[in-house]
């Protein structure tokens, strides 16, 4: 991998880290990261600026992930590459810090009241285009949260009052032949830039090594290049084909057309640009055609998007695959793996890359025709995964449209653009609404909601579409007033004939209106109406959400037979759809009404079984609700140590999204219920110590205990006399790390997947701050001496 590349963070619930693991050894920069740290203990925000491939981001990175222990409440990187405007820019920090937060406020005040009295350090990563933002959000977070710090990666300085800053420089350079006094007694140590050089070296061909022969080659190429690191490593990736004297030669050659004369006289700025030119010239013409297509996405495609997008115009869509196989072996694509086994690998441009291949594609004129391609596939892709919403295919596209969320505010935001467009916009965001609900833009889908709305545009069928869509965003947001304006008019189309199938969905989340206000008679006729509508309409998805909101409605109302005829009614529908999502909640609702009935049992299975899919979904708001359901029933069965700590455990996943229960708040009666009598059974202090030790478990560690897999610390003491944060299975794998096996030899020995392997040890690495598998196998080592020390052989 490149010096700039971050591997993409994958979502980590609840615990106080955002940082991507280190991928390529980190190279110099010891007094860059000591200045960085002594910037950061005085000052609120400091910037990395620099020109592009220097390594802002990972010498930030990097000096993250040495200060963590210093700020217990989280450190987080927020990518801002692929944001082409300012307004999502306090709503991409929430979803980079994982916060869920679906109140009404603004996500700059949901963003304060999270990161209030806490000690956090703030990534913000490639601000230079949006200068003046990032400028206020700074400016207004640090004068709200005097413990909060702030790192910033730009081009530019922000310009704001506090601000400390940090010009980031090349890598050291070896000196020029003969400027010593006399020949070394022995060759000096190989500069920073050297180094980097035979390291990444060693990446491309395992048998390189810097020898005296090529010692003299390879310093001069780092001193052509001003030891830019990106400039050095697209360098590098010539040695496949070429030696380094020449590869030296060559680039001798490209500087001197560019300068007329002596490369000695090319300015630094122009380094890397001229370097970026000689790979755009050494690819094929559809390689550089493909190059500058792929710059249309923000942040990474997969094969069917280059073909949909990229193809025609030069490009047979059969060819695509070979171009990009091409480009990836040229260092232009990164090849990232892919999450899970369902689902495609992925590429992406490193932005100094992306923005030559704009460039280019913006001097050709196609930029506009493939912008709308863009949009254009990824309309298709949104109205798939909604035909999608309900049935065997329905998690794998959520998974695909997380993935892809920064192209798809991207397509959005291009309908805003153009004339005309709006009614394409408001097709799309309806499209999205299991998206908007299942992840973390639930705010961002109420905004495009809005705005499309707005433009007036949209058949009668769409336009009815969105507006109870968009009611039901605001529902769980509690805007019941803006909610019921919506559905009022969503009656008003469903009215006209042919367009009865709204009228369903209006009596559904009027009826969620009803019971938000107490009338639970009201809500259950309107349940009702609507589980009839959409059986009549042959709508599964509609009679699942009836079925569940009517099974809550009457296990309120007292009505336990009838609550579990219709739990029982909503999961059978699903089954015989194979559907997950909708699936999971009728268990949870069909656990409260078996649970009201007497059978706690049987409600305890529902829920762990509703909770281990919604975990798997990363549904955090289907696992408040799973976890609070659990609590209840073990207050009602007096195993109130349980039961407390599983409102600690809560405690996050509540503060993560802003509003507990929400969308479910008549449920709050058995919460109120459940903390009473539980504090009382334990009395204040131990309740609240509990409580206190189940707000801070690991997630993994806490849906364990949820889910009766664990004891509450999870693992005995370990080998250094203290409890371990580590898991039996991590334990084991730590070993498996420790002895030098990589995660393909880890799951082979212990017959597991090897993604599952990767998984364990990326669990393994956040739960004890690291970001290598070096950190883990010291960390084991030391456990096992300190245990040796403490009960030698024989004693």
């Amino acid at each position: 991998m490149l010096m700039n590349e971050v591997a993409p963070a994958t979502p980590r619930r609840w615990q106080a880290t955002g940082l991507p693991p280190e991928v390529t050894s980190f190279v110099g920069r010891r007094h860059e990261m000591a200045e960085v740290k002594r910037l950061l203990s005085g000052a609120h925000v400091v910037t990395l600026t620099g020109p592009g491939g220097v390594g802002k981001t990972r010498l930030a990175l990097h000096v993250a992930a040495d200060v963590q222990r210093a700020f217990p409440d989280g450190v987080w990187l927020v990518e801002l590459a692929g944001l082409e405007s300012p307004e999502p820019l306090a709503g991409t920090v929430n979803e980079a810090l994982e916060i869920r937060d679906v109140s009404h406020r603004s996500p700059v005040e949901v963003l304060i009241g999270h990161l209030r009295d806490k000690r956090a350090l703030l990534i913000l990563d490639n601000c230079e285009h949006l200068l003046r933002a990032c400028a206020v959000l700074a400016g207004t977070l640090v004068r709200s949260i005097p413990s909060l710090r702030i790192l910033v990666t730009s081009r530019q300085a922000l310009g704001i009052a506090g601000e400390q800053t940090l010009v980031v420089p090349t890598l050291p350079l070896p000196p020029p032949p003969g400027s010593g006094l006399g020949p070394p007694a022995e060759p000096p140590a190989p500069s920073e830039a050297v180094r980097l050089f035979t390291e990444r070296a060693t990446a491309v061909l395992p048998d390189f090594t810097l020898t005296e022969a090529n010692r003299p080659a390879v310093e001069r190429i780092c001193r052509r290049l001003d030891g830019i690191p990106l400039a050095i490593e697209l360098a590098v990736v010539r040695l496949r084909a070429l030696s380094p004297e020449e590869l030296l030669a060559r680039l001798d050659n490209r500087f001197r057309l560019l300068t007329g004369g002596s490369p000695a006289t090319l300015p630094r700025q122009q380094t890397l640009r001229a370097l970026i030119d000689w790979s755009y010239v050494l690819c094929t013409e559809k390689e550089q055609l493909l190059w500058e297509r792929v710059s249309v996405f923000a942040d990474g495609l997969d094969l069917e998007a280059a073909e949909a997008v990229c193809s025609g115009d030069g490009i047979d869509r059969d060819e695509v695959v070979d171009l990009v196989i091409g480009l990836v072996g040229k260092s232009i694509l990164i090849r990232e793996d892919p999450p899970s086994a369902s689902t495609a690998t992925r590429y992406r441009l490193l932005e100094t890359i992306r923005q030559y291949g704009r460039e280019r594609l913006v001097t050709s004129g196609r930029e506009d025709a493939l912008q709308r391609l863009h949009r254009d596939h990824y309309r298709r892709l949104a109205a798939e995964a909604y035909a999608h919403r309900f049935g065997p295919l329905q998690v794998s596209w959520l998974g695909r449209l997380k993935l892809d969320h920064a192209n798809l505010r991207t397509a959005l935001e291009y309908c805003f653009t153009e004339p005309g467009e709006t009614s394409t916009a408001l097709g799309m965001a309806t499209d999205l609404l299991y998206h908007w609900i299942t992840s973390h833009y639930l705010r961002e889908g109420r905004r495009w909601m809005d705005l499309s709305l707005l433009s007036g545009t949209g058949t009668d069928e769409i336009r009815g579409r969105a507006l109870w869509s968009n009611s039901w965003l605001a529902i769980i947001q509690a805007d019941i007033v803006s909610a019921a304006a919506m559905l009022e008019e969503a009656r008003q189309l469903g009215g006209r004939p042919g367009h009865e199938p709204i009228l369903a969905y209006v009596a559904l989340y009027s009826g969620m209106i009803a019971m938000f206000r107490g009338d639970v008679d009201l809500a259950i006729g309107l349940y009702e109406e609507a589980a009839a509508r959409h059986r009549a309409d042959d709508d599964p998805t509609g009679q699942a959400l009836a079925l569940i909101r009517l099974c809550l409605a009457r296990s309120f109302q007292g009505d336990w037979p009838g609550a579990v005829a219709a739990g029982e009614e909503c999961v059978a529908l699903c089954d015989a759809h194979e559907e997950g999502w909708h699936r999971a909640y009728a268990m949870m609702a069909l656990g409260v009404g078996v649970w009201c009935r007497g059978d706690a049992r049987r409600a305890a299975e529902l829920e762990k079984e509703s909770l281990r899919f919604n975990r798997s979904l990363d549904d955090l708001l289907g696992v408040g609700v799973n976890l609070e359901v659990l609590a209840w029933i073990a207050a009602r069965d007096d195993d109130h140590q349980r039961a407390a700590r599983l409102l600690g455990i809560l405690e996050p996943v509540w503060r993560a999204i802003g509003a507990p229960l929400s969308g479910f708040g008549h449920l709050r009666r058995y919460h109120d219920e459940c903390e009473e009598r539980t504090r009382e059974a334990l009395g204040k202090q131990v309740f609240d110590t509990v409580v206190r030790q189940g707000s801070k478990m690991h997630c993994d560690e806490a849906i364990a205990f949820a889910l009766g897999e664990s004891a509450p610390r999870g693992e005995p003491a370990g080998e250094a006399g203290e409890p371990s944060p580590l898991t039996r299975r991590e334990t084991e794998i730590a070993r498996l790390v420790a002895q030098g096996l990589s995660n393909k030899e880890i799951a082979a020995s212990l017959t597991i997947a090897q993604r599952t392997a990767e998984g364990h040890v990326e669990h393994i690495m956040t739960k004890l701050g690291f970001h290598s598998r070096a950190q883990i196998a010291v960390w084991t080592g030391e456990r096992i001496r300190n245990a040796n020390e403490d009960h030698p052989p024989g004693a």
